[in-house]
């Protein structure tokens, strides 16, 4: 294997420049997950020395490929990611094409079957937009609907906080004036719009089997036409202290209080001993 050590100042180490169709994620276990997930998109791999011996394997298949990788600094990897939470690794990656709303409803078991979607609607932070698939993959839901607005966000930083979610979890990008809410009523969905106001207590409502959740944007909120059409309205109770979660933690209780209705309590439960 490579070793070699450079300052990235040296104009003879800097980065290569990547192609529009490239993405740079960094994060430990984002880039394992992506790894695992889709080896043959790797193109490069900047680590720190400390990582050597995590990424044995990674850098093994580099030497196969014949892909590049450098150890530098920890600042080098500051200046790559423009960003301290790193964790000592990046990679620079082919981006994955975006599903359409078509392609990702073929994958979802049909009716009855339980299934459930988030729909992020204009929401453009990339924290939030990487807790949300985090949160996603844990809960197992069956895909993210993004705006162009929310895929444009789908940046290093969202791969970091997502921690390997967004290889976990199907992603369909729909298109400005696209129909969503007909291709998911013909699915048999039913749209959850959530609301500060002026909804359903989520902990009093038996969620349909066929849930999708519906989160607007940081700041305006959903749409009033996505509000008008959903099937149910759906409020996060609280104490009223704020006036509401942002939109990652919002998400995190939607998928929680989902799984706890529709897969843990319709899960069987093994017969007392006797």
């Amino acid at each position: 294997m490579r070793d070699v050590r450079t300052s990235m100042n040296a104009p003879a180490t800097a980065p290569r420049k990547r192609n529009t169709d490239e993405m740079r994620i960094y994060g430990l276990n984002a880039c394992l997950a992506m790894f695992a997930k889709r080896p043959h998109d790797l193109r490069k791999v900047y680590l720190l020395e400390s990582r050597l011996g995590d990424l044995k394997p990674v850098l093994a298949w580099c030497v196969q490929k014949k892909l590049g990788y450098r150890v530098v600094e920890n600042q080098d990897l500051d200046k790559l990611t423009a960003s301290q939470h790193h964790e000592g690794v990046c990679f620079d990656v082919r981006r994955k094409s975006p599903l359409t709303l078509a392609n990702l409803l073929q994958m979802i078991p049909r009716a009855p079957q339980p299934a459930l979607l988030m729909w992020l609607d204009g929401v453009g932070n990339p924290h939030n937009v990487g807790a949300v698939l985090r949160s996603a993959a844990n809960f197992g839901a069956h895909g993210v609907i993004v705006s162009s607005e929310t895929a444009s966000s789908l940046s290093g930083a969202a791969y970091r906080v997502a921690e390997g979610g967004a290889e976990a979890v199907a992603i369909a990008q729909i298109a400005p004036g696209e129909d969503v809410l007909g291709p998911l009523k013909n699915f048999e969905f039913q749209i959850a719009a959530t609301v500060v106001r002026e909804g359903q207590s989520l902990y009093a409502s038996k969620l349909p089997k066929r849930t999708v959740f519906v989160l607007g944007a940081e700041g305006p909120g959903l749409k009033r036409n996505l509000i008008d059409r959903a099937d149910i309205h759906l409020t996060i109770p609280g104490t009223g202290s704020v006036e509401s979660l942002n939109v990652a933690a919002s998400a995190a209780v939607l998928l929680g209080e989902y799984f706890r209705q529709r897969i843990v309590e319709s899960t069987p439960r093994p017969a007392p001993r006797r």
